[in-house]
């Protein structure tokens, strides 16, 4: 039976008494134990269980249905089927082995039930003991247990409310990894298991699904989104004495690869609305030396590729698009990186889809071009010790591919969850007044961050963090100011990069994000922006 991806703001954890009472439709309190676990199976709230309690499970579910069975093997065959049942609607609590060390009782306590305490207390934010057991319902204890007749009796809400209080997180990604952890354990124990760390199968298997996932011939796993790029531009030859067009209003990364492989990036000024390149600036800046435009799908949103791709036909130019921010992002039927020649996304743990460390990948319809990727972050081999041009150490490791591939089980309902909240922020926000950035009607955004613009950018998010909302700026200067690059372009060349950079701040957003959450957010933004 499918699990919810929803992590909600309670974690019910099933004692063992309750678990054997709703398999076994056992004493008074049965019917309240299933009502109980019936709100995980909808999905209303997340259910959790200690693995070390499924032998006692397992024993006294065994033995109440021996009474009904005509032999023991019809027991232990009817017990293991409704556990694996019940146990498939609820998440294994983590349990590395040493938590008994650390383990704090009383006398008398059960040593079971103090585990499982004690697991709950470590790995998860908010946990409730759902119990009848009247040791573990003391009101003084250190942790918060409740019985499932008072759970049903009063409804979910009182518990559910508890998520008053609790601190917002500027990208929640406790949430996500509590919704996906068995699909994640799993796979993280598989490449343990088989110990190919590099290019293991997981490399393969995942390459695979994010092709197909956007459309594409080829996929290329690689190091980070830096190194994604990087090596797109070496697939194509891009050097010394080159220029390549882009945008300044950008993280630094897009810029950097063009200077590291001896060419010169040239700046093209930004729409005030989106924030992405503005293509009716780009055909004035192609020369002769012009080898590539590398236009940047800021925020999330896709940037004008079918006009860039035009400009870029008619002179014979490759397109890289930089879809670091914007992977799952739809433009006009299409899926972001596969919208040009090139496209590159980041796997960076705060992104769409991310991993536990860095990672990203390079999408392509061209087999040469696939090929020189391959080989490049290989140290430019063809096969083992034949290196036949230069490369980069740029392999993205196969516990980071396993990662990314349990965050897949979650993605699409992610991106829904992306969409409905940034729909959400625009309608509140443009009935306050607030300006923020626009999102064209022929494409999607995912929202890697949700921007507005304000005027005293310091003072508001002052505000905003005395008040418990984490903010942060994307991008406080355009590349062309920062003191790398400055010798470049001119600053008064990209005047509408300076203004915003200027007024730009990231409000949180996440999948997990939840209505309460963003409803303070957009009611104390609107209070500090009424206080200015």
């Amino acid at each position: 039976m499918a699990i919810s991806p929803i992590a909600s703001p309670v974690q019910l954890v099933f004692d063992t008494n309750i678990l054997v009472d709703a398999l076994t439709a056992r004493g008074h309190y049965y019917e309240y134990a299933v009502q109980v676990l019936e709100w995980v199976q909808r999905g209303e709230v997340e259910g959790w269980y200690a693995p070390h309690t499924l032998t006692t499970v397992y024993y006294l579910v065994e033995k109440t249905l021996g009474m009904q069975a005509q032999t023991r093997a019809q027991a232990s065959q009817a017990a293991q089927a409704v556990i694996k049942r019940v146990v498939g609607l609820l998440k294994p609590l983590p349990q590395v082995g040493n938590e008994f060390l650390e383990m704090e009782g009383q006398p008398g306590d059960d040593l079971e039930d103090l585990l499982l305490v004690e697991l709950a207390s470590q790995y998860l934010p908010n946990p409730v003991i759902v119990t009848r057991d009247k040791g573990m319902l003391i009101a003084d204890r250190a942790w918060e247990a409740a019985h499932p007749k008072e759970m049903v009796e009063r409804g979910l809400a009182p518990w559910l409310s508890r998520q008053k209080g609790k601190p917002i997180e500027f990208i929640d990604l406790r949430s996500q990894q509590r919704a996906i952890w068995p699909q994640l354990q799993t796979n993280l124990q598989k490449v343990l298991h088989h110990s190919q760390y590099i290019l293991g199968p997981e490399v393969r298997e995942l390459e695979s699904r994010l092709a197909a996932y956007v459309g594409v011939e080829h996929c290329v796993t690689v190091a980070s989104g830096t190194e994604a790029l990087l090596i797109s531009l070496m697939a194509l030859g891009i050097g010394p004495g080159d220029e390549v067009i882009t945008t300044p209003f950008t993280f630094v990364a897009t810029a950097e690869v063009i200077v590291l492989v001896g060419a010169t990036p040239v700046f093209v000024d930004i729409e005030s609305d989106t924030c992405n390149l503005d293509v009716r600036l780009i055909e004035a800046k192609i020369t002769a030396k012009t080898k590539a435009i590398l236009p940047v799908s800021l925020y999330g949103q896709p940037a004008d590729m079918d006009e860039i791709d035009t400009i870029a036909a008619r002179r014979g130019l490759p397109v890289i698009e930089d879809a670091a921010q914007s992977f799952g992002a739809d433009y006009k039927g299409r899926k972001s990186c596969n919208l040009s020649t090139i496209g590159c996304t980041s796997f960076f743990p705060s992104k769409p889809l991310g991993c536990y460390g860095d990672g990203g990948a390079i999408f392509t319809h061209d087999d040469d071009i696939a090929q020189a990727c391959r080989e490049i972050r290989v140290h430019g081999q063809s096969r083992r010790y034949v290196h036949t041009r230069i490369g980069v150490g740029g392999r993205m490791d196969t516990l980071q591919c396993a990662i990314v591939q349990a965050k897949l089980e979650r993605f699409d309902w992610e991106i829904q969850r992306r969409l409905e909240i940034g729909a959400r922020y625009n309608q509140v926000l443009d009935e306050a007044g607030i300006p923020r950035v626009q999102q064209r009607p022929d494409r999607t955004s995912v929202f890697a961050q949700y921007t507005v613009f304000v005027a005293d950018r310091e003072g508001v998010q002052a505000k905003l963090k005395a008040a418990g909302i984490p903010t942060a700026v994307h991008y406080p200067a355009p590349l062309n100011e920062q003191p790398a690059y400055r010798h470049l372009c001119c600053p008064d060349c990209t005047p509408v990069a300076s203004e915003v950079a200027k007024q730009v701040l990231s409000l949180p957003m996440s999948a997990d994000l939840r209505l309460l959450q963003q409803q303070t957010i957009i009611q104390t933004l609107s209070g500090v922006r009424g206080e200015g």
